[in-house]
């Protein structure tokens, strides 16, 4: 029965599940602790500092992870060494970094009042981790593009493992600084990056510099989309700080509360790094039929995975955030409700994105991403409570950009509508990191 299973699901999808299950974990011990240790006020400034490090870090260094993924397999089948991608994406990625750090010190004074009331450590602490993710994609693309998925499952689960380390020695230590606890967003990603580096470096090899266009291909709207994501999924939290600064108990809720309804993101962030090539291979090979068929069994993996989670959510959420996290008691099964259905529909628009990524249409998938972005804003504007705000958002936004997607995707590999793609070289992925 096991077997059987496994078989379901493609190659690299364990090696990498078993990494994140130790990353998601982490996520649940490290927010607990701080919940059990940090007065609301802190546990506040905590969740938005989370918040911004993983909407930013993820939505711009993903994409980069992805870019050099896919070049770095394209040239390991030709039998050439990674060594001039990973140049130009460590400088990529540095040069994002430079320009988003350039932007955040010039504001730091204004983000240290308005989001950390006035402690400017936590706007070096964001700097410092948002560094982390930064070194974190730019390895785990090469190792993605060789297909070292025990080594890119390794590195996440040492970022897991040091994490929930880190958080039990301060816990016992009963500190209750919450510096302490963001600057574990940096030192577990960058240890994780270091102890699996003898792979990258063992592979780097030389070669001719490769031209800048080949790593910028579409990586722009890959950038956008990304980001997009990122803020539907995200921006919640820093709304409910944004639209209600003296609510202190509502955000570090919500975000406990994310962090609950979300769990069925790991599995699909697993599956993620073998989905893409197989809906490209279809695709490259004018075989629609098994195109659609690995569509709908993903579609039919993550409906499950969101609908059983959706159930826990609602019945158990309430008590599980309130006795796992120690947070206040401001969301009810309403409000679960409404966040377990925005997480499916997240989850579909996850998966309907792969297919248009398999196809190489990364406009379409920017598109939906900003229309799903816009409904987001217009129901956030809705004259009802600021938690409710925030989740129609997060739901209306979700279930827009998936709805788009299915539309755009279903017109474009009709029977009767011709479907180009590029060579599978083209659409290589990487995976979803960690939360």
């Amino acid at each position: 029965m096991i077997r059987r299973l496994l078989n379901l699901v493609p190659p690299g999808t364990v090696a990498v599940g078993a990494g994140l299950a130790l990353l998601g974990l982490a996520s649940y011990v490290h927010l607990a602790v701080a919940g059990h240790s940090l007065t609301e006020a802190d546990y506040n400034s905590l969740s938005v500092l989370w918040t911004i490090v993983f909407t930013l870090g993820i939505g711009l260094f993903m994409p980069i992870e992805q870019e050099i993924a896919r070049l770095v397999a394209a040239r390991h089948s030709q039998g050439l060494p990674p060594g001039p991608i990973l140049a130009r994406g460590a400088a990529l990625a540095a040069g994002l970094l430079a320009a988003v750090v350039a932007l955040i010190i010039a504001l730091r004074e204004t983000l240290a009042d308005r989001l950390f009331a006035g402690d400017g450590t936590m706007v070096t602490v964001l700097i410092g981790a948002l560094a982390g993710l930064a070194v974190a994609h730019t390895t785990r693309g090469v190792l993605s593009g060789l297909q070292l998925f025990p080594w890119y499952g390794t590195q996440l689960g040492i970022d897991g493992g040091l994490r929930i380390a880190i958080v039990a020695v301060l816990g016992l230590n009963g500190v209750t600084n919450p510096v302490w606890y963001a600057a574990v967003l940096v030192i577990a990603p960058v240890a994780g990056a270091i102890l699996t580096a003898p792979p990258v470096l063992r592979a780097i090899g030389g070669g001719v510099p490769v031209a800048w266009a080949t790593l910028l291909r579409g990586l722009g709207l890959l950038t956008a989309s990304s980001l997009l994501a990122q803020v539907v999924v995200n921006i919640g939290v820093i709304n409910v700080k944004l639209l209600d600064p003296s609510d202190v108990a509502t955000a570090g809720a919500l975000l406990s509360a994310l962090v609950l309804v979300r769990i069925p993101l790991f599995v699909f962030a697993s599956l993620q790094a073998s989905l893409l090539p197989g809906l490209a291979t279809s695709a490259s090979t004018g075989d629609l039929t098994g195109f659609h068929n690995l569509l709908r069994r993903a579609l039919g993996i993550v409906s499950a995975l969101g609908l059983t989670g959706a159930v826990l959510a609602v019945l158990l959420g309430p008590w599980l955030v309130q006795t796992l996290f120690d947070a206040p008691g401001v969301l009810g099964h309403g409000d679960f409700a409404w966040l377990a259905v925005a997480t499916l529909a997240y989850l579909w628009a996850m998966v309907l994105g792969q297919a248009l990524l398999a196809l190489d249409r990364h406009r379409a998938q920017a598109l939906a991403w900003a229309i799903g972005v816009a409904a987001l804003v217009v129901a956030t504007l809705a004259p009802v409570s600021t938690a409710l705000r925030v989740e129609l958002g997060y739901a209306i936004g979700s279930v827009v950009v998936a709805a788009t997607m299915a539309v755009l995707l279903r017109r474009r590999t009709s029977p009767s509508t011709p479907t180009h793609t590029p060579p599978l070289e083209a659409v290589t992925p990487g995976v979803t990191g960690g939360i």
